[in-house]
């Protein structure tokens, strides 16, 4: 008796998980020729879109980042990256922190979440990375989106005391710089600094990523992004590894750092390195404009570099009243 009366329930049930048959794409157009190309419409299942952002620092430009928040949340991908650099950095926990907060407060402004990558200007020193690791936790990890493997390095991985002599070298430049300006800057020490120019991955960072890379061997593609071209590290045997571990696999490499766009193909994929959002221009070293990249996935991956200035909203406008904003310094003459 009471499996008659569960019958019904469970034709129910089983109803409400049949997949449903109406089409998303519905017309009443009777003529044998239709006013359009095609209905194979771009809409995979296992399709889509992230946005990814790069450096403020050396100086950020008023108001730049927030507008580029309220871009992408026009744009409507559905998460964020980004190559580091995101603060200044301080000279104590007090200023280190009002800096993390006014970034975290505008970063999550964004619909979508946010993924952090470090930066030198987020990470050098102990005190640097202490408190990146009190309010973010890892400083390198990875994850997993729709059969994607993203792998977020961090290119400031020295040893402490290494790490403490790289602090202080930086430390005496910046006090030139607040003294001389950046134009004093290639006189530094600091300026010459191999790991300021490619940073350094340690053996601990190596050996996790070797080991996601060999678990994650069936994923249709992988996405690395790190602040520093640390590739371009004289003998190259740190980042060598890595791409060893990713021969014949499909993947791209993004990072920051210069402040000047440029796409390199190295061993037969994508290298680029993002210009800014918000940090300081150098347009005498190659194109240096806010931006913001859009990359699609899908069977094949699509990447759109779009130029702040042309992220309109609704009425025409740079958002938040950002039309008189200036997003491409040109070349003093």
């Amino acid at each position: 008796m009471r499996l008659i009366y569960l019958l019904p329930l469970v034709f129910i049930f089983i109803s409400a998980c049949q997949p449903t048959t109406k089409s998303d794409f519905t017309h009443e157009v009777t003529s044998g020729s239709k006013p359009w190309t095609h209905t194979n419409f771009d809409a995979a299942a296992d399709k889509f879109t992230f946005a990814i952002f790069s450096d403020l620092t050396g100086g950020e430009r008023d108001r730049i980042f927030e507008v580029a928040v309220a871009q992408i949340n026009l744009l409507r991908p559905e998460f964020v990256m980004n190559v580091g650099d995101l603060i200044e950095g301080a000279n104590n926990e007090t200023e280190w922190n009002e800096q993390w907060d006014s970034f975290d407060a505008r970063a999550e402004r964004a619909i979508a979440p946010v993924f952090y990558t470090g930066g030198n200007h987020d990470l050098t020193g102990v005190l640097a990375q202490e408190i990146w690791e009190e309010r973010l936790g890892a400083r390198y990890y990875h994850f997993i989106y729709k059969d994607v493997l993203f792998l977020v390095l961090d290119t400031e991985d020295h040893t402490a005391d290494r790490m403490a002599e790289i602090e202080q070298i930086r430390n005496d430049a910046m006090r030139v710089i607040d003294t001389a300006g950046w134009e004093a800057f290639p006189q530094t020490d600091y300026y010459s600094l191999p790991e300021r120019s490619t940073g350094n991955l340690g053996a601990a960072q190596i050996d996790y990523f070797l080991q996601v890379i060999q678990e994650n061997a069936a994923v249709r593609h992988v996405f690395l992004f790190m602040h520093k071209p640390i590739w371009e590290r004289e003998g190259n045997e740190q980042f060598g590894q890595i791409e060893e571990a990713l021969a014949g696999r499909e993947y791209t490499v993004f990072h920051g750092h210069t402040h000047v766009y440029k796409h390199t193909e190295r061993n037969g994929h994508d290298y680029i390195n993002l210009a800014t959002t918000g940090g300081v221009q150098l347009p005498e070293e190659g194109r240096s404009m806010d931006q913001v990249v859009l990359v699609t996935v899908d069977e094949e991956v699509s990447i759109a570099n779009v130029l702040m200035e042309g992220i309109l909203d609704k009425t025409g406008h740079v958002p938040l009243d950002g039309d008189t904003l200036v997003f491409e310094q040109e070349v003093a003459e």
